[in-house]
């Protein structure tokens, strides 16, 4: 079973990084003020951008690589992989 890094565009402007195993349960956390404090307080406005990994492993050291960037880096990131989802056929995952 795969695992997911996935970013968060919050009410306050900010991007949230997580990962797990199981991405549309882990969306309906959110949404209801469970697991992640900072989520709680800071709401989330919708999934900015999702990618799928083999391991546990990897998907740690690619949620550290992503809370490394900037602001702006998470932003363009977030724009490349809307262009890319746009034409496709992608899983909606409401937050």
């Amino acid at each position: 079973m795969p695992y997911f890094v996935y970013v968060l565009l919050c009410e306050n402007g900010a991007y949230y990084t997580g990962y797990t195993r199981d991405i549309e349960e882990r969306m309906r956390q959110h949404k209801h003020g469970i697991g992640s404090r900072y989520v709680r307080i800071h709401r989330p406005r919708k999934v900015v951008y999702i990618e799928e990994l083999e391991t546990r492993r990897q998907a740690m050291k690619r949620e550290r690589e992503i809370k490394q960037l900037s602001h702006e880096e998470k932003r363009k990131m977030a724009r490349v992989f809307e262009r890319k989802t746009s034409t496709k056929r992608v899983m909606k995952i409401p937050v």
